[in-house]
C-alpha cells in the first residue's frame, strides 16, 4: 500500500475534458491554500475503517494542495504526539473507547476537537444468534456465567473466553469482568484482521464465540447476532465505584456508544485553517463505511482502490467539505 495518494487522476477521468478537480473545488483558496508546505501528519491506527477514513480525508486535503503524510500510531498513545505537534490529525476517536482520553487531552489546550464524522460508534461483546439455542438467557449479561463453559477454550477452561480487540484499543474489558464477577478471561486478538478472521471462522462452523464486534463495520451487517446487554453506561460507572451493581468497583456497566470524532494538534488551527475546516466538514455514514470495509476485508480489494472508488462516485459530497472562503 502506498503511503500517500492523489485522487486527481481518477477524478479527472470523470470530468468533462479532463478538467483538474482542484480547479473546480477550491477556487476561492487558490492564492492562500496551502497556507504552509509543511506536511499534515495524519495518524493511521490498526483497523481498516480508520485507515479508510484517514485516506479519504487525506485525499481531499491533497486535492486542496496540502502535503499529507500518513503515520502509524497506537490509538490511545497517539494523544501524546497530537499534544506535542509531532502528529497533527487523528480522524477517528470513538466515544466507546476514547472519550476519556479525548477529554483529558482537550483539557491541556494542546489539541482541538475537530467535530463528529457522521458515523455512530458501537462496540461491545457480541455473539452469533445461533448461540442462544444453548444459552437462551442471552443477551442479558447475567446469563453469561451460566454459559461460561459454552464459551470456554483450552487456554481459559473452565472460564469462558472473550475474544477482545488488540490491547491498544482499550475498552476496560478486564475491569468489567472483575467488577461484574464474570467467569471469563479476555484473550486479545493481535490485530483487527485476526479478530474478524476468527469470528468469521467460528460463524461459518456454527461454533460458540463471544467477541468484540463494532460498528461501523461489515461484520454486524453480514453476521446475524446480538451484543450483550450490560447495565447501561453512565459517566458515573467509570468514575464512581459506588455507582451500579458493584458498590466497590467501577466499570460495572457496558461501554458508552455514540459519536466518532476527529481531533487535531491545536497549532494546526493557525497553520492550516482551511484544512482544519475541511476536516470539520467531513461526514460519512455507517453504511458507506461498512460497505468500504467489507470490500477490503472480505472481497480483498486494495484499500486505496476502495478509497479512490468512493471519491470518484461521491464528488458532490466531498467537494462540499472544502471551504469556499
Amino acid at each position: 500500500m502506498t503511503s500517500r495518494h492523489s485522487i486527481a487522476k481518477a477524478s479527472a477521468r470523470l470530468l468533462l475534458g479532463g478538467t483538474i478537480l482542484a480547479a473546480a473545488a477550491g477556487t476561492a483558496f487558490a492564492q492562500s491554500v496551502p497556507e504552509s508546505d509543511d506536511p499534515i501528519k495524519m495518524t493511521v491506527n490498526d483497523w481498516t475503517g480508520q485507515e479508510i477514513t484517514t485516506r479519504l480525508m487525506g485525499g481531499v486535503l491533497e486535492e486542496m494542495g496540502y502535503n499529507v503524510e500518513y503515520v502509524q500510531a497506537d490509538y490511545l498513545a497517539q494523544f501524546a504526539g497530537l499534544e506535542s505537534g509531532d502528529l497533527d490529525v487523528a480522524m477517528e476517536i470513538w466515544e466507546t473507547t476514547g472519550k476519556d482520553a479525548l477529554e483529558e487531552s482537550l483539557k491541556t489546550g494542546d489539541t482541538v476537537d475537530l467535530g463528529e464524522t457522521g458515523m455512530e460508534a458501537k462496540e461491545e461483546w457480541w455473539f452469533p444468534a445461533y448461540v442462544k439455542e444453548d444459552c437462551p438467557g442471552l443477551p442479558d449479561w447475567e446469563a453469561l456465567n451460566d454459559c461460561a463453559e459454552l464459551f470456554a477454550s483450552p487456554e481459559t477452561s473452565p472460564k469462558g473466553r472473550y475474544l477482545g480487540g488488540p490491547v491498544t484499543w482499550g475498552g476496560h474489558d478486564e475491569e468489567r469482568i472483575e467488577a461484574l464477577g464474570l467467569d471469563y478471561e479476555v484473550i486479545h486478538a493481535g490485530t483487527d484482521a485476526a479478530l474478524l478472521a476468527e469470528v468469521q471462522s467460528a460463524y461459518q462452523r456454527k461454533k460458540p464465540i463471544l467477541a468484540w464486534i463494532y460498528a461501523p463495520h461489515w461484520a454486524p451487517i453480514q453476521f446475524e447476532g446480538e451484543w450483550i446487554k450490560f447495565p447501561e453506561y453512565e459517566d458515573a460507572c467509570y468514575e464512581d465505584p459506588s455507582w451500579g451493581v458493584n458498590k466497590d468497583m467501577a466499570y460495572d456497566c457496558g461501554k458508552p456508544y455514540g459519536w466518532i470524532k476527529a481531533v487535531g494538534w491545536a497549532g494546526g488551527e493557525e497553520k492550516w485553517p482551511a484544512a482544519y475546516q475541511a476536516i470539520r466538514n467531513f461526514t460519512i455514514t455507517n453504511d458507506d463505511m461498512g460497505e468500504m470495509i467489507g470490500k477490503v476485508d472480505v472481497d480483498g480489494m486494495p484499500l486505496q482502490v476502495v478509497v479512490d472508488e468512493w471519491l470518484d462516485a461521491n464528488q458532490d459530497t466531498w467537494k462540499s467539505w472544502i471551504p469556499k472562503s
